[in-house]
């Protein structure tokens, strides 16, 4: 399915993963709304949603619209589906893409960051994706994709940061139940995660460690897989947890390396991917996080 002259609304999106979707889509023929609220650039990470705007503008046919937007706030997510819409004439496809992350232990979260997390990732999804549905039930081409986890039990994923991952996995159940819900509405509802870390400003904040983002891969293989996945017919595409690099090779990619630093030869686990997943990777990957 062309995903041309498709709009895409993106939460988040400023940088990372999901500017690198935004771009990719724009550079299939699609329209792009960036609602995010980054208007000033970070004092540590680069880019607003004014210069995501400009890079995607570039990046491809594609239009896109900068929307000042926390999705926290329910006026400011109407507001930003209503400018969407006034602009493109309708919405397509929703990607949830804007989190918040703090790998803290319980004595260590306070509630003003357990807050922000349950905040952005599982009610912001739910209400973005609430908000959205009016105009997706209208798409011949309906797709609602979260940058979320494999709803994988494991206490592993637990212990160290009960907080962000209860909020992370909120935006997993969004799928689990929204699949369900919208079926008959013949909307795509899936969940994409990366196998391994993806080297971004943040992640790069995060683990404060250069030579450790080299043992990630770089966003594009998140863009490739998000644009495979949505262009796949949404009554059939439904419900499914994917991992990037399988739903490359299901595309015929052979080469993966492509999506990786140059000299790299160990890549980085990332968090919350099942051990049968690792499994069946071609990938060498090590479990360090």
């Amino acid at each position: 399915m062309s995903l041309a002259g498709k709009t895409l609304f993106m939460s988040g999106g400023s940088r990372g993963i999901g500017l690198a979707i935004a771009k990719a889509f724009a550079a299939e023929g699609g329209n792009v709304a960036i609602a995010a609220k980054t208007a000033e650039p970070h004092p540590k990470l680069p880019g607003t949603v004014y210069t995501a705007a400009e890079e995607i503008n570039a990046a491809g046919s594609g239009r896109a619209l900068a929307v000042i937007c926390d999705i926290r706030s329910e006026a400011q997510v109407d507001a930003a589906i209503a400018q969407t819409v006034a602009e493109f004439g309708g919405i397509d496809i929703c990607v949830n893409n804007a989190s918040a992350i703090s790998l803290t232990d319980t004595p260590s979260t306070s509630m003003k960051r357990y807050d922000l997390m349950n905040e952005v990732n599982a009610r912001g999804t739910y209400m973005v994706s609430q908000k959205a549905l009016p105009y997706l039930k209208k798409s011949s081409h309906a797709h609602i994709l979260n940058l979320s986890p494999p709803l994988d039990l494991q206490p592993k994923w637990f212990g160290n940061h009960v907080a962000y991952t209860i909020a992370k996995y909120g935006m997993s159940l969004c799928v689990l139940g929204m699949a369900e819900e919208f079926k008959s509405a013949g909307i795509g509802v899936n969940a994409l995660w990366p196998i391994t870390a993806i080297d971004t400003a943040a992640v790069r904040n995060v683990i404060g460690d250069d030579k450790m983002a080299l043992m990630c891969r770089k966003p594009d293989i998140m863009a490739d897989s998000a644009i495979a996945v949505l262009k796949r017919s949404p009554s059939d595409c439904t419900g499914n947890f994917f991992i990037d690099e399988e739903v490359l090779i299901a595309e015929g990619v052979t080469d993966l390396s492509v999506y990786q630093h140059e000299g790299a030869t160990e890549l980085m686990a990332d968090f919350f991917v099942p051990d049968e997943v690792f499994a069946r990777s071609p990938t060498n990957i090590v479990q360090v996080l």
